[in-house]
C-alpha cells in the first residue's frame, strides 16, 4: 500500500487542516520497526558512546514480550552524525553491539539493525548527498523488506518523530508515536500532511497497543 491523497480522512485534535491515512493495526504481524533513540534508550542527540546507553524505563520488557512471539524486531534510524564528521561508521556498529548486550542481559533482543549514515548538505564526503534512506523517506523500510520478506502493510513502525511517522506515509506500515523521547514535542507543534495512526505514552504502551490488535494465531513469522 502506498500513501495516496484520496484516501485522506480528517483525523486532527489539533488542525483542521491536517489529514491522515487512518489505519487500523494489522491482524497479521510480520515485524516490529522501531526508532532507536528516544523510543528505546534515551534520547542524548548525536549520542555514539556505548557507555553513555540508558534503557528508557519498561523498553527491555516491551521488547522481551514482542521478541517471546517470534515477531522480528527491526531498528531503523537515521545517523547523519556519520556525514556530519562526529563519529565514523564503525562507531555505530560498536554501539549498536554493545545495545545488544545490554538488552540481552533483560532477555530482549533486536534482530537487525539498519541505518542511514548519509546527511544531504551536512558536512563532506561521500555521506553528504541525497539518497533514499533517510527518513521520513521510506528506503530503510524498503530494504528491510525486500531482505527479509515481508509485506509492509503487514508491519508496525514506532517512533519518536515526525519524520518516523512520514516514513509510514510513504512504505505503507502502521505506525505508533511515542511521547518519549521528541514524540510530544513533535505532536504539539505538528504540521505534517500526515499523521500517526496511534500514540501511546511509551514503548511499553505501543507494544500492548499492537499485541491487543493482532490476531496472533495467524501470525506468519519471517525470521
Amino acid at each position: 500500500m502506498r500513501f495516496n491523497l484520496k484516501d485522506y480522512i480528517d483525523c486532527s485534535p489539533l488542525q483542521a487542516k491536517v489529514h491522515c491515512v487512518k489505519s487500523p493495526m494489522p491482524k497479521t504481524l510480520e515485524a516490529v520497526f522501531l526508532d532507536r533513540d528516544g523510543v528505546i534508550n534515551e534520547e542524548h542527540g548525536y549520542e555514539h558512546r556505548p557507555q553513555y546507553i540508558r534503557l528508557l524505563p519498561g523498553a527491555a520488557a516491551a521488547l522481551r514480550r514482542v521478541n517471546e512471539l517470534s515477531i522480528p524486531v527491526i531498528i531503523v534510524s537515521n545517523q547523519s552524525g556519520i556525514a556530519r564528521g562526529y563519529y565514523m561508521q564503525d562507531y555505530v556498529d560498536s554501539f549498536h553491539k554493545q545495545f545488544s548486550e545490554i538488552l540481552k542481559d533483560f532477555g530482549a533482543s533486536i534482530d537487525h539493525f539498519y541505518y542511514c549514515p548519509h546527511h544531504p548538505t551536512a558536512g563532506e564526503g561521500d555521506y553528504t548527498r541525497q539518497c533514499d534512506c533517510r527518513k521520513p523517506l521510506p528506503g530503510l523500510l524498503e530494504r528491510a523488506a525486500r531482505d527479509l520478506n515481508l509485506d509492509l502493510e503487514n508491519c508496525v513502525l514506532i517512533g519518536d518523530k515526525a519524520i518516523d511517522i512520514g516514513a509510514r506515509a510513504r512504505a505503507g506500515c502502521r505506525t505508533i508515536l511515542v511521547m518519549t523521547g521528541y514524540g510530544k514535542r513533535d505532536l504539539d507543534s505538528w504540521i505534517e500532511s500526515y499523521r500517526p495512526d496511534e500514540t501511546a505514552s511509551d514503548l511499553a504502551e505501543a507494544v500492548e497497543l499492537i499485541l491487543k490488535a493482532t490476531n496472533l494465531r495467524r501470525l506468519n513469522f519471517r525470521r
